[in-house]
C-alpha cells in the first residue's frame, strides 16, 4: 500500500445546534484524559462519504458529548457539548483493502487520525476524527478515534449503532449522558467493594522507568494479530473445561490459553497478574444506553505451572463472583479523591506494570461492531488501530467477517518474533487440526498469525 495516503476532501461535521450542556466528568475519567482510542472498521465496497457525514450530524446530535470540547473548571475536568465538531477527512491509497488491512496495527500506516488526548484537555483538540480511506479496489477503511474520558468502548459502539441507524434510515438508538459521573456512582456502588483500588502511586524510581517505557514503546515492542477459528476455540474450551470440572466462556479458554502459550515462548515461569476490564453497567444495573466510563477490572494471578485449565477456571471464577468480589469503583473513587486531582498525573493504573509483565486482557467480543451497517454494508474487518505500543495490552475481538476470533497483543520486539516465527505459530494454533477452515485467506490478512 501507498504510504503516502492522497487526500481528496475535509469537512467539519457538525449537529448544527448546541444545546450547551456540560458534563462533569468524574475521578477515573479525568485518570483517562490523556489517552485516546482508535479503531479501524474496513468495508469492502464504496461508502459515500456524505452519506457518512449526514448520518454522522444526526448521530451527534443525539450524542453531542462527541462534537464538544473539554475544559477544566474549579479543577474539575468537564465536557462541554457545545457542537464544536468532528473533522471528517477523506484520503485514497493506491494499494487494497488487503493491504490496507494488513497494516491497521503497523505504526505510520495512516489509517486513523488519532485524537490528541493532551491537547483536548484544554479545549485544543476535538473529542472524535473520523478518517475515510478508499483502496484502488473499492474498499472502505473507516478510521476512528475518541478520548477515553468522554467514554469507553460500549461508549463508542453506542455511537456506532446510532449513526448507522441514521445513514439506513432507521429509527436512532436511545443514548443517556451523565451530568456528574462521580454523583452516578455513588448513588449506584455498594457502600462496600473489593477494597483494592485499580491505581497505584509509583515510587519516583519507578515513575521514571515507567515513563521511559512509554517513550521507547514505538522502538522497543511490536504489535501481533492472530486468528482463531470458532472450531479452535471450541476444542480449548472442551479440553479446558474438561481439566477443570466446569464450563468455560469462549474468552476464558481463549484468554487462558493465548497468555499461557505467551509465557511458554517466554521462558517465563514466574507468577504474573492478568488484568480483565469489565464493563460494569450491567453488574450495577444501569442502563446500557449510559455514555460514559463505566469500567471495572477483575485481576487473577497466573503461574504458569499450573497451565492453561487453571487460569481459565480461575478467570470464570472471577466473572462468576463480580461485583462481590472484584468491583472496585468505589476503592478507586476513595483512593483517587484522597490523592487530590493535582496529583492524578502521578497514577498509573494496575494493568501497566511492564516490569512485572502484567497482562491486560481486553474482550471487545460481543459488543456488535460487525451488526454495524453502513449503505447495506457490514465491515469485513474491525480492529484496534496502532495507539499506544506499550508491552503486554491485548484486545480480543471478533474475527474476518465477525466469524472466529482475532487476537492483537503488543509485546516486546524479541518475543514478537518468536511468536511470528514458526515455533510460535504451532504452539498458538496446537488446537487447529488440517481439515480445519482458515479464519480467513492468506491473500485477504496477509499479515495475521
Amino acid at each position: 500500500m501507498t504510504i503516502w495516503p492522497h487526500p481528496r476532501s475535509s469537512r467539519t461535521v457538525r449537529a448544527g445546534r448546541a444545546d450547551g450542556r456540560v458534563l462533569r466528568l468524574g475521578l477515573m475519567d479525568t485518570m483517562l484524559a490523556d489517552l485516546a482510542v482508535s479503531v479501524v472498521l474496513c468495508f469492502d465496497r464504496p461508502l459515500d462519504e456524505d452519506r457518512l457525514a449526514a448520518g454522522l450530524a444526526l448521530a451527534l446530535e443525539r450524542v453531542p458529548v462527541f462534537a464538544g470540547r473539554l475544559r477544566t473548571e474549579d479543577g474539575a475536568l468537564r465536557a462541554v457539548c457545545d457542537d464544536s465538531g468532528v473533522p471528517l477527512a477523506v484520503y485514497t491509497v493506491d494499494g487494497t483493502l488487503a493491504e490496507a488491512m494488513g497494516r491497521v496495527v503497523a505504526a505510520g500506516s495512516e489509517l486513523v487520525d488519532p485524537v490528541d488526548a493532551v491537547a483536548a484537555r484544554t479545549g485544543g483538540a476535538p473529542l472524535f476524527t473520523v478518517r475515510i480511506t478508499r483502496t484502488a479496489d473499492g474498499g472502505t477503511v473507516l478510521g476512528c478515534s475518541w478520548h477515553h474520558a468522554i467514554g469507553d468502548l460500549h461508549s463508542f459502539v453506542l455511537l456506532l449503532r446510532i449513526w448507522s441507524a441514521a445513514v439506513e434510515g432507521e429509527p436512532l438508538p436511545e443514548a443517556e449522558l451523565v451530568d456528574d459521573q462521580d454523583a452516578l456512582l455513588a448513588a449506584v456502588l455498594p457502600a462496600e467493594d473489593c477494597g483494592r483500588p485499580g491505581f497505584r502511586l509509583p515510587e519516583p524510581a519507578e515513575a521514571e522507568q515507567l515513563a521511559r517505557e512509554v517513550a521507547v514503546g514505538p522502538r522497543a515492542n511490536r504489535t501481533v494479530q492472530i486468528a482463531f477459528t470458532e472450531a479452535e476455540v471450541d476444542r480449548m474450551r472442551e479440553e479446558f473445561g474438561a481439566a477443570a470440572g466446569r464450563r468455560l466462556s469462549a474468552g476464558d479458554a481463549l484468554c487462558a490459553h493465548v497468555l499461557a502459550t505467551l509465557r511458554e515462548l517466554d521462558g517465563d515461569q514466574a507468577e504474573r497478574m492478568l488484568t480483565v476490564p469489565v464493563n460494569a453497567r450491567r453488574w450495577l444495573g444501569l442502563s446500557p444506553a449510559l455514555v460514559g466510563n463505566l469500567l471495572s477490572e477483575v485481576h487473577v494471578p497466573h503461574r504458569p505451572k499450573d497451565g492453561p485449565a487453571v487460569l481459565a477456571a480461575a478467570l470464570r471464577t472471577a466473572v462468576e463472583e463480580f461485583p462481590t468480589a472484584h468491583l472496585n469503583l468505589r476503592s478507586n473513587l476513595d483512593f483517587l479523591a484522597g490523592l487530590g486531582r493535582s496529583r492524578m498525573g502521578e497514577c498509573v493504573p494496575l494493568g501497566f506494570d511492564p516490569q512485572q509483565r502484567r497482562f491486560s486482557f481486553s474482550n471487545w467480543s460481543r459488543f456488535g461492531t460487525y451488526r454495524v451497517s453502513f449503505q447495506g454494508r457490514s465491515p469485513v474487518f474491525v480492529s484496534p488501530a496502532a495507539n499506544y505500543p506499550l508491552p503486554w495490552v491485548s484486545w480480543t475481538i471478533e474475527g474476518y467477517r465477525g466469524e472466529g476470533w482475532l487476537s492483537t497483543v503488543v509485546l516486546p520486539a524479541r518475543l514478537a518474533a518468536r511468536v511470528r516465527g514458526a515455533d510460535g505459530r504451532a504452539a498458538l494454533h496446537r488446537f487447529r487440526l488440517a481439515g480445519d477452515e482458515p479464519p480467513a485467506p492468506a491473500a485477504v490478512l496477509p499479515k495475521v498469525l
